[in-house]
Order: structure tokens, then C-alpha cells, then sequence
């Protein structure tokens, strides 16, 4: 029996195992691996997965869809808001997030698995633009604090647009699977915080932004800016993403990294 897909969750459940060869290739799969899934749904690639790797570990808040995921081999299931689920205390660990993430975390998900340092290689697929906002350029429409955080800790392995007849319900928008591989650390807490900040009030400049945040006065975030020699009047977009690291670093009076 299938489930019907809730709009609350961001379902979009994948019925189309073609796309599965693709997903292994960007994910370059292993019998080794571990790998986490966020939203496996009817347990489309969930099996696929199990099937080819040491374990998945499958997270899901919808507990209708039970059926189809209990009882699959060499899968945990984890029934709950992903968004809380503590990766670290996952055992064995994961070392890889691959999943058709619910639209409506997905970018919150990718953020906050950055700072896992456990995970080695992401293969998600996401609505086109979010793909292409992970790594969009400076001073492009698409470029923001997602594709800074992404960016500082990554880099692109692949990326693969997806058609919509592969999912049900069909959604209304184009998806796209992005591979990544970690290639750094990725950004401090306090680096988080300011590049998000530098982009909460994108129209304003970078240092208005961050004094209306709370962050930083204006003043401050000048004389910051200049240290990183960039000019009062920049707004957040114009900024690379190691310059964001600079910021950071003159904001408290250090030398960067």
C-alpha cells in the first residue's frame, strides 16, 4: 500500500529506480560504507543503498511509512525530526549523507551537517535553484550565506538535473542531484554567525547588515572591513567566502587562519 505524501513534511516520495545508477555514481558507493539518509520515504533508495554498502542509517518523522522501511537489511531506521537527530551518536558512524531530502529542510539539513566532520561526501537531491545556490558565485543572484557555509567546507564532485516524472506526487518545481566532498573543516561557529548575519538584510550593506543583527556596531564592522580591505559601502554578495573568514578574524581582533 502506498502512503500518500504529506505537503507538511516536503514529501516527494522517489518511484523511479533509474535514477538510483546515478545517485550510486555520485555517491561513490562502497561495500565499506556507512551512509545517512534523511527522508527515505517508501524506502526507494534506502534499499538500493543497503543492498550495496555496510549500513544506512534512515531518518524519517513519518511514521506511516513504517511498513516500508522496518525489517530492511542493513538499515536503521530513526523515527523523528531530522533536524534534531545528533549525528555524532549515530553508531557505526556515517561518513556520507545521500538522500532525496524533503524540500522544506533541505538547506537547513545540508547547513547543519557541515559542521559534522565525520561526513565526507554529500549526494542530495534538492530543488535546481538550491543546487545551484550551493554553489553559486559572488555577486550573483543565487550566491548567499548557503553557498558561503557550503563552499568553505566543499567542494563540487558532480550534478545531475532530474526529472520530475522520477518522484509522486510530480512537484512543481525542477530538481537536481549535487554531489560535494568535504575539502576543509568549513566555518567556526563565529564565522556562521557572521556570514549569516552579513546576508540577513540582503539590500543594506554588510555593515549595516551585521549592526541591525546585533553582530557588530556599524562602526566596528567598518573599520573590520577596511582591515580586510574592503570598502564601507560593500554588501554581503561581493564577498568570497574565504574573505568572510578575514571578516571574522578582524572583527575580533585576530589574524585569520
Amino acid at each position: 500500500m502506498t502512503s500518500r505524501a504529506k505537503k507538511q513534511f516536503g514529501q516527494h516520495f522517489l518511484v523511479d529506480e533509474n535514477i538510483l545508477r546515478v545517485i550510486g555514481r555520485l555517491a561513490e558507493l562502497s561495500p565499506e560504507d556507512v551512509v545517512l539518509e534523511i527522508g527515505p520515504g517508501l524506502g526507494v533508495l534506502t534499499r538500493h543503498l543497503a543492498s550495496r554498502v555496510a549500513c544506512v542509517h534512515a531518518a524519517e518523522v513519518d511514521r506511516r511509512l513504517a511498513s516500508h522501511l522496518e525489517g530492511i537489511e542493513r538499515a536503521q531506521v530513526h523515527w523523528g525530526d531530522a533536524l534534531r537527530l545528533d549525528i555524532g551518536t549515530l553508531d557505526p558512524p556515517p561518513h556520507k549523507l545521500v538522500a532525496n531530502l524533503p524540500y522544506n529542510i533541505a538547506t537547513p539539513i545540508v547547513v547543519e551537517s557541515l559542521a559534522v566532520q565525520q561526513l565526507e561526501l554529500w549526494c542530495v537531491m534538492v530543488q535546481r535553484e538550491v543546487a545551484e545556490r550551493f554553489f553559486a558565485q559572488p555577486s550573483t543572484k543565487a550566491y548567499g550565506a548557503v553557498s558561503v557555509l557550503v563552499q568553505l567546507a566543499t567542494e563540487r564532485t558532480g550534478m545531475y538535473p532530474v526529472s520530475r516524472e522520477v518522484f509522486r506526487p510530480r512537484p512543481n518545481v525542477e530538481s537536481a542531484l549535487v554531489a560535494f566532498r568535504r575539502s576543509a573543516p568549513g566555518a567556526s561557529s563565529r564565522v556562521k554567525r557572521i556570514v549569516q548575519a552579513s546576508f540577513a538584510h540582503r539590500r543594506k550593506t554588510l555593515a549595516n547588515s551585521l549592526a541591525l543583527t546585533g553582530v557588530a556596531s556599524r562602526e566596528r564592522a567598518v573599520q573590520a572591513l577596511a582591515t580586510a580591505g574592503r570598502d564601507a559601502t560593500i554588501r554581503a554578495e561581493a564577498l568570497a567566502p574565504p574573505e568572510f573568514v578575514s571578516l571574522a578574524a578582524a572583527l575580533d581582533g585576530t589574524a585569520p587562519p
